[in-house]
């Protein structure tokens, strides 16, 4: 079943005058951010830190609303990216107030777990609990909510990998996928979801469906650690609109 924006969008494409435009919000982290590559910062002093490469007009949210307005050329549709690289899910239920619904969303995407997923098991009721209190806070403002699973973490460190920190954060990412600590987290969410009543877009279970038909997941990662490719955002996107329209 469509989901009731598509309603919205369709009205205020037929009549442009007399109905209100159609917001859409993103609350997430740096893949929501629209962040890609993470390159080892080089100074006169050698390797300090890292560089992240910013294309909010490559994200998914980006590519939602180009999507949505092929589909209704004459809607004012507003994108409200609040994400935030390095965010996690308390920390968007923290911020979300300031952030997000003084812009009074029609229709908010919530996608958290990368960076969650990093407190181990221990921190998954947290995950969870924060989801589900983000979720019932957009409710209660009058925003419907799909929640979308992020992309799995790398598989392996990768062979481009360049720079010892960044490889060795890989390696620990590594050890989380393989260990299945970061399906556990994906498990949470999905019973998020469900408990709130609100759409799952699944975006997880496609990547592992890829990776379980031989498909290097690690390669689609533009830092070879937990940012999906630019052309793998559209994958993301499409899914979203998939989920709008209930197909």
């Amino acid at each position: 079943m469509a989901m009731h924006i598509t309603e919205k969008l369709a009205q205020k494409n037929r009549d442009a005058f007399s109905a209100a435009p159609v917001t859409v919000g993103f609350l997430g982290d740096s893949v929501t951010n629209g962040c890609f590559e993470v390159l080892p910062a080089m100074t006169e002093h050698g390797e300090q830190g890292f560089d992240v490469v910013f294309e909010p007009e490559n994200s998914y949210a980006a590519h939602v609303r180009r999507i949505l307005s092929l589909f209704y050329p004459k809607a004012q549709i507003n994108i409200i990216n609040a994400g935030i690289s390095g965010d996690s899910a308390p920390g968007g239920l923290a911020r979300m107030d300031r952030d997000l619904l003084p812009f009074h969303p029609d229709l908010t995407v919530v996608c958290y777990g990368l960076n969650d997923s990093g407190a181990g098991d221990d921190g998954i009721a947290r995950y969870h609990d924060a989801l589900v209190s983000i979720v019932r806070r957009l409710q209660e403002a009058g925003s419907e909510v799909i929640l979308m699973t992020p992309q799995p973490i790398c598989a392996r460190v990768h062979t481009q990998l360049r720079g010892e920190g960044l490889r060795a954060m890989a390696g620990h990412l590594a050890e989380r996928f393989a260990a299945g600590g970061f399906d556990r987290y994906m498990q949470a969410a999905r019973a998020a979801a469900a408990e709130t009543g609100v759409p799952l877009c699944d975006v997880y279970a496609k990547w592992m469906t890829l990776f379980d038909c031989g498909v290097d997941i690690t390669d689609l990662m533009s830092n070879y650690l937990n940012h999906p490719t630019r052309e793998l955002h559209h994958l993301f996107a499409y899914s979203l609109v998939h989920t709008m329209f209930g197909m």
